[in-house]
């Protein structure tokens, strides 16, 4: 299979002498209903087993559902372990998506924490931060691990890719969970994006709790 649609560890490879990769990646980020998430999955690079990686994992994006839920079941139960950490719509209006970001990665990292034989990899420098993207939104929450930014991680690499999956299926878990709550809005659809239906219920019945209210003010003027 070509490396440029599915992941390979070579990055996370070149990443100097740590031992544990954490990929970390967001997931709904440009929803206007529901939380962001930040998943963060772990590699063991001295007990990897490359032929062991999920064969349809890829960038979650690309993927059908189909198969992120047949990722899912492999990659949730891949030693050391994930996390995903959410940050609910009501400190995204307060506190803005960047912050939210980093506070969702922060939660996610404590979660790994928890787990004795990272927290004292961590202490020890044997950890290293692998997040997609251009713009390093770890830097106000993460002193003492160094982290490194790569654009198209999700795609190119598997600790990321991982991540991203986990992340992508927990959040749409979550939204289809809420969809009884919140029966007008179509949730169990759209995940909370930005849909023809889900403007139309937005318009129709208003906002709700789990609304990004900071964010509706072009859909709910009719712009």
């Amino acid at each position: 299979m070509s490396s440029k649609l599915y992941p390979t560890t070579k990055f996370e490879r070149s990443l100097g002498s740590a031992r544990y990769i954490i990929g970390l990646d967001e997931v709904g980020r440009g929803a206007i209903a529901g939380p962001v998430a930040v998943g963060a999955f772990v590699v063991d690079l001295h007990n990897l087993d490359d032929s062991k990686i999920p064969e349809k994992l890829q960038d979650s994006k690309l993927m059908t559902e189909r198969n992120r839920e047949a990722v899912y079941e492999v990659l949730s139960i891949w030693e050391p372990g994930y996390a995903v950490g959410f940050i609910e719509a009501e400190q995204i209006d307060r506190n803005g998506i960047v912050w939210s970001l980093a506070q969702a990665a922060v939660k996610a990292l404590e979660q790994l924490n928890e787990n004795p034989v990272l927290r004292e990899a961590i202490g020890s420098g044997e950890v290293h931060l692998l997040l997609d993207g251009t713009h390093n939104w770890l830097d106000s929450v993460v002193s003492r691990i160094p982290v490194t930014v790569r654009a198209k991680a999700d795609r190119d690499c598997f600790a990321v890719s991982a991540a991203a999956c986990l992340a992508k299926v927990t959040r749409d878990r979550h939204m289809v969970s809420l969809a009884d709550s919140y029966r007008n809005y179509g949730l169990e659809g759209h995940k909370g994006y930005a849909s023809a239906t889900h403007i139309e219920a937005l318009r129709k019945y208003g906002p709700t709790q789990i609304h990004r209210v900071s964010w509706l003010t072009k859909i709910l003027s009719g712009e």
